[in-house]
């Protein structure tokens, strides 16, 4: 059993088990499920409330974002770029909430999300060092991750601030 994003209550069971079972183990459970929900809304809307932090609702606002965007990580793209020997064949940006970063290693592209913004910069230096590293090495595997301590040793430290800057806020 398990409660999705939403708040929904998901329960799998294996085939055959008669459906008056399955409800009463939902039954048998309805203090930890409302419990769950509970933790699973108030996690949604800390989400919320960190995302919101930053206004793209109008045309200006999400202009302005994307000149700060560009202005703070465009230096940082050339500089590791140069340090690494790679190039992405071209930067975007986007007000993606699922992600900090995307490279598609197939064009040599990189997006990057306009919610950046939100983080301290040194966190921000350390997804343009690690979508830069895909251009070396795709997956996230040892090399990827040697290749991490090599051009951005703090990069557990700055990965943990980016996760717990969603969950926490």
């Amino acid at each position: 059993m398990r409660i999705v994003k939403n708040g929904d209550v998901h329960v799998s069971a294996p085939i055959g088990i008669p459906k008056k079972e399955v409800v009463r183990f939902i039954d048998e459970h309805r203090e930890w499920i409302a419990e769950a929900r509970k933790k699973t809304n108030e996690s949604q809307k800390r989400r919320a409330d960190f995302y919101n932090q930053l206004p793209l609702k109008t045309k200006e606002q999400a202009d302005e974002a994307l000149r700060r965007l560009k202005a703070l990580i465009e230096p940082m793209v050339d500089l590791y770029s140069e340090k690494m020997g790679v190039k992405p064949s071209a930067l975007s940006y986007k007000a993606m909430v699922s992600r900090w970063g995307v490279c598609n290693v197939r064009n040599r592209s990189i997006c990057f999300s306009a919610y950046l913004l939100l983080l301290p910069e040194w966190c921000v230096e350390h997804v343009v060092v690690h979508e830069l590293c895909h251009l070396l090495e795709p997956n996230h595997n040892a090399r990827f991750h040697a290749l991490m301590d090599k051009f951005f040793p703090r990069w557990k430290e700055a990965r943990k601030v980016t996760i717990s800057s969603v969950r926490m806020s």
